[in-house]
């Protein structure tokens, strides 16, 4: 069964380009199309302290989850702490953890933009800048000082995302509609703009 979800391309992007996870985690929602991020720290406080057992049939009943002991958190934190619970409790059947962009990927899409570059000057320090370790953070460095350049890397590499992207939901039974950014006529600034189509689950009424 595909599901026609609408997806915003951008915010799944930058969670996949997020590779390191040290301060955050991500995952889609297959009800709405939302990315939620989540703080390590409240996944890793929850999951140590939900106590063992069959939580499948709680449904939306998170409220009567009891801890081996009350969480030491500050009162701020509690909505975050029932959305991480639902999250964890709903894995896979309603949210689904969104991966990090496969290195080796970005660093075969970084030397396909190399070989679009005319600027012989430029080619050379970003081939450079792809040797060692530390590359793509020396790459980016590199095209900081090059601002027309790097707005082109920016357009070669959302294009190659959306492929990514779009792969990755198609393997979850996702047919995805985007969201457009669409220019106000007279202004300067883009506004976000839903396509004006219906999205539904096959079979929905």
């Amino acid at each position: 069964m595909v599901k026609k979800l609408i997806i915003d391309y951008d915010e799944i992007q930058k969670a996949m380009e997020d590779i390191t996870r040290d301060s955050f985690d991500y995952f889609l929602d297959l009800r709405t199309g939302g990315v939620i991020a989540l703080s390590e720290d409240i996944l890793s406080e929850v999951r140590e302290r939900i106590t063992d057992g069959d939580f499948e049939d709680l449904g939306d009943d998170i409220e009567y989850i009891e801890f081996a002991e009350e969480p030491d958190l500050p009162y701020w934190m509690e909505d975050e702490i029932e959305l991480a619970l639902e999250v964890l409790l709903n894995e896979r059947s309603r949210y689904v953890q969104i991966p990090e962009r496969d290195s080796e990927e970005a660093y075969n899409i970084m030397n396909e933009f190399i070989k679009t570059i005319g600027d012989p000057v430029l080619k050379e320090e970003l081939t450079v800048a792809l040797s060692g370790k530390g590359a793509f953070r020396k790459f980016k460095n590199v095209l900081l000082e090059y601002p027309k350049e790097r707005k082109k890397w920016h357009a070669f590499n959302a294009k190659a995302m959306k492929n990514t992207i779009t792969e990755w939901l198609v393997s979850l039974g996702i047919k995805p509609e985007q969201i457009c950014l669409k220019k106000k006529k007279g202004e300067g600034r883009y506004v976000r703009k839903v396509e004006l189509r219906r999205v539904y689950q096959e079979g929905d009424n």
